[in-house]
């Protein structure tokens, strides 16, 4: 798996949520240019580049065999820019994409618009597999989003220059790692209020309030002298981290055990607060005219052989309960951990704190 997706992944996660490869056609798509597929077609939206092609040709034709129903594979920009085109259209009573794969941020927004149709968990039996965190809600319960993939952020280093492994998120305030640090830029795709949350303050209930999320900032603020990038170029920071420029940060799991399988001297840890779990939900357009189509897809994404496929082609952590998968250990911790994961708090992002969140962010840690 790792050599086959070396050259795409390192750089940008996989194209998942974040700095996607997209079609320059996307944005026409379902606005009034007639689908080359005939009418009746699954549309279904994917990240481009090497994520949409895996699906192409190991997900998408197995599930038409199997159900009858064709797909034509969409490939999506980045979540928020195709959040705004599925408004649009929807808007219209158009759907450029039946079925699109969204992360967590783009799909709570969704939510104030009413942008996606509540799905009928009756007609997606196979969800009984699926992880609690990976059956997305509007506030009143409705179902409005079922996990597709989810991949970790974890705490890397090179094996030059720490002989030992770290065991805990807290291995970054030490004073040995002055200057020494490589983490990500933005709050809202570091996770580092959450990180801090469980790591220092038992949890994340600290993080309910203005208050406490301003003791969680104090507590972080206290990593600058330790941190010598804060990255939003991944391919920087996996050159440095490689080279023992800058040996410690966190970074993606799977990217990191790509280096490893190219022999450069660096490891993943899940510290034993756990690595940070990100994930994208399939979501369904309010517009679609194909509803019951929709619902068998995700229904077959749910199966624990497809999960297992997925980790073993694409590279992303299973969905479902691991031993419903099947992987072998090794094929396990290649992609995913036993530890209990630290779960985002999306809302802190894209809730009525957000902006306050990220003027704090900046003004007490990053600058």
């Amino acid at each position: 798996m790792f050599g086959k997706i070396k050259t795409n992944l390192t750089t940008g996660h996989k194209m998942l949520f974040m700095g996607a490869v997209s079609a320059l056609c996307v944005a026409v798509m379902g606005f009034g240019v007639p689908s080359a597929q005939a009418e009746g077609v699954l549309k279904v939206g994917a990240y481009g580049g090497y994520f949409k092609d895996s699906f192409d040709k190991h997900i998408f034709p197995d599930f038409t065999k199997e159900t009858g129903i064709k797909i034509e594979s969409v490939a999506e920009p980045t979540g928020e820019a195709w959040l705004v085109q599925l408004e649009q259209a929807a808007r219209a009573g158009m759907a450029p994409a039946d079925v699109s794969m969204m992360a967590q941020g783009p799909l709570l927004r969704g939510q104030r618009t009413e942008l996606w149709m509540p799905l009928d968990i009756k007609l997606i039996p196979n969800a009984k597999f699926l992880l609690p965190q990976h059956v997305h809600k509007y506030p009143d319960g409705r179902v409005d989003g079922i996990g597709a993939v989810s991949w970790y952020i974890t705490l890397v280093s090179n094996t030059d220059v720490f002989k030992a492994a770290p065991t805990s998120w807290a291995d970054m305030w030490q004073a040995d790692k002055k200057n020494k640090l490589g983490l990500l830029a933005l709050a809202s795709n570091s996770f580092l209020l959450e990180i801090t949350a469980k790591t220092f303050f038992g949890g994340y209930d600290i993080l309910n309030s203005k208050e406490g999320i301003s003791k969680v900032l104090n507590k972080l603020a206290e990593l600058k002298p330790n941190v010598k990038l804060w990255y939003r170029d991944e391919g920087q920071f996996q050159q440095a981290l490689q080279s023992g420029e800058i040996p410690m940060g966190q970074y993606y799991h799977d990217v990191t055990g790509l280096a490893v399988a190219d022999g450069h001297p660096v490891r993943s840890t899940f510290p034993k607060e756990g690595g940070v779990l990100d994930s994208g939900s399939w979501a369904v357009s309010k517009a679609t005219k194909m509803s019951k189509e929709a619902h068998v897809f995700i229904n077959y994404m749910c199966q624990p052989h497809i999960q297992k496929k997925l980790s073993l082609k694409v590279g992303t952590a299973p969905t479902v309960r691991r031993e419903a998968t099947g992987l072998t250990d090794a094929e396990f911790a290649s992609v995913s951990s036993d530890i209990s994961p630290i779960i985002p708090r999306y809302d802190l992002y894209t809730g009525d704190v957000a902006d306050w969140v990220n003027q704090k962010w900046t003004e007490m840690v990053t600058e």
